[in-house]
């Protein structure tokens, strides 16, 4: 049964924006989510957070005229409930249902899609390089990019495509022009935003090693090889090739202070070996991984800032509020970085978490070699990135 055909419950409820819902779990609030989608849907994919108490109970279980006591025991009743599914209409007819048998209740505004669309920029108040650093974070995912600002010009490394037009009006509001458009390596979990910016007049820039995977648009846009340099103002953005996630990984360290990994290395763990090549070229990736690591990124003095392209609900915001830690930080609390090769590359593969949701479709797109609308674009990367390795096994205890 769709949303659609739901029938309408007698009692109104209130409908709770994103950003509103947002705001609440930021602050710290007790916040409790009834999660209406059917439970695989749920297990792969749903709001968390240390202060965020998240219920299961599928729409169907209200579908009675009189809900089952069995089924209302699972919800409390003592504090406001937060309903919530995949586009918002489930969750207003559970909504609805639930008010008519006393609780205090609202509802998410557009589901989990709605939940997808937030996108926040936060200052990395940390880089003491030329001009600003800005972090952008997308909660529903954890996909992370990065806004540099100097001058009059502006770089946007790792855009999302679900979010091009916010990068140019924020540039817009800062008063000035993104000039270039970085993607770190051929994504898996999420649809690149370089060719649609590159289409606004951006210079786009994709690794050159990763044009060798088949990229269709490879004469289109600005190719970046190990220790190409790119000027936006005053400062200076160095590629450094990094592969191991993939063959064509390539970090861009930002005016000498902070390093943008794409996904190398995360501020809670290290990249999955296995997207590219499937299990059987993970070991030799996992080894290239670990070669890059320890001669490209932990070379580099311990105090310049690390910024992955992705980070899990468990990790915590530095105290600017980004996803950022210093190289030292980073070898002092993550295990894995301090392991020989043999050790490494066996704990890497040793706990995969499931591959990201459509990667094949995703990896596919970003290579130019399928056209999805905007719509069908943003549907398929609705969920969570795995683009980690296990972080159980690798920050140790």
């Amino acid at each position: 049964m769709s949303d659609l055909e739901l029938p309408t419950p007698a009692a109104e409820v209130e409908t709770v924006a994103p950003e509103r819902l947002r705001n609440r779990i930021d602050a710290g609030e007790r916040v409790t989510l009834l999660d209406a989608r059917m439970e695989s849907d749920y297990r792969a994919w749903h709001i968390d957070g240390e202060n965020v108490e998240s219920i299961n109970v599928p729409y169907f279980e209200f579908l009675e005229e009189d809900v089952d006591e069995s089924v209302l025991a699972q919800i409390p009743d003592d504090r406001e409930i937060t309903v919530l599914c995949a586009k918002g209409g489930a969750s207003e007819f559970v909504a609805g249902a639930l008010a008519e048998c006393g609780y205090d209740v609202d509802h998410l505004e557009d589901g989990m899609n709605g939940w997808a669309r937030i996108y926040d920029r936060v200052e990395v108040e940390r880089y003491e390089g030329a001009g600003d650093l800005y972090q952008y974070q997308r909660p529903s995912s954890g996909c992370l990019a990065y806004l540099l600002v100097d001058g009059d010009e502006a770089a946007v490394i790792d855009p999302l495509r679900a979010f091009a037009d916010r990068y140019l009006a924020d540039a817009d509001d800062l008063g000035v022009t993104v000039e270039y458009a970085f993607d770190t390596h051929v994504h898996a979990d999420h649809i690149s935003g370089v060719r649609t910016l590159l289409e606004e007049g951006v210079t786009g820039v994709i690794p050159d090693p990763a044009a060798a995977r088949g990229v269709t648009y490879a004469s289109d846009v600005s190719h970046a090889s190990d220790g190409d340099e790119f000027e936006v103002g005053d400062a200076a953005i160095e590629a450094v090739y990094t592969p191991g996630h993939t063959s064509g990984m390539t970090s861009y360290l930002i005016d000498g202070s902070l390093l943008a990994t794409g996904d190398g290395l995360f501020v809670e763990s290290v990249a999955r070996p296995d997207l590219e090549e499937g299990d059987d070229g993970a070991p030799e990736a996992a080894a290239q991984l670990y070669e890059s690591l320890q001669e490209r990124v932990l070379a580099l003095p311990e105090d310049t800032l690390v910024g992955g392209a992705h980070v899990s609900d468990s990790a915590e915001p530095a105290a600017d509020g980004t996803y950022t830690a210093s190289i030292g930080d980073l070898e002092a609390r993550m295990d894995a970085l301090s392991l020989d090769e043999d050790e490494f590359v066996e704990l890497v593969l040793s706990d995969m978490p499931p591959r990201p949701a459509n990667y094949e479709e995703i990896i596919a797109t970003n290579l130019g070699q399928r056209a999805p609308d905007d719509e069908e674009a943003f549907e398929l990367e609705l969920g969570p990135n795995n683009c980690a390795a296990s972080q159980e096994s690798l920050a140790g205890d």
